[in-house]
């Protein structure tokens, strides 16, 4: 899977959305895609602003799972955090 820089891909108005916001126009595009509506030029504008949309959900994902900590019993019996890591 290619991962896509935002800086460079994404414009500024996906890059200002919320991971629910993107994850919704990135739905209408793929219904539209799968639908088949519109002209072959409009089809491959919208794959390629789906994919910038995907690449910036990829990225929000990746960022609330590096602040996300678990909690776990320290020696002591009292309870810490520490980084979350994916097995």
């Amino acid at each position: 899977m290619t991962d896509v820089s935002q800086s460079k891909a994404s414009p500024a108005d996906i890059k200002s959305m919320s991971f629910e916001e993107a994850l919704a126009e990135l739905k209408t595009i793929v219904g539209r895609l799968e639908q088949g509506e519109g002209k072959l030029d409009e089809a491959i504008e919208a794959y390629d602003r789906g994919a910038k949309l995907k690449a910036h959900c990829e990225s929000k994902l990746r960022e609330a799972q590096e602040k996300i900590e678990k909690i776990t019993m320290g020696p002591d019996g009292e309870p810490q955090t520490e980084p979350f890591e994916v097995a």
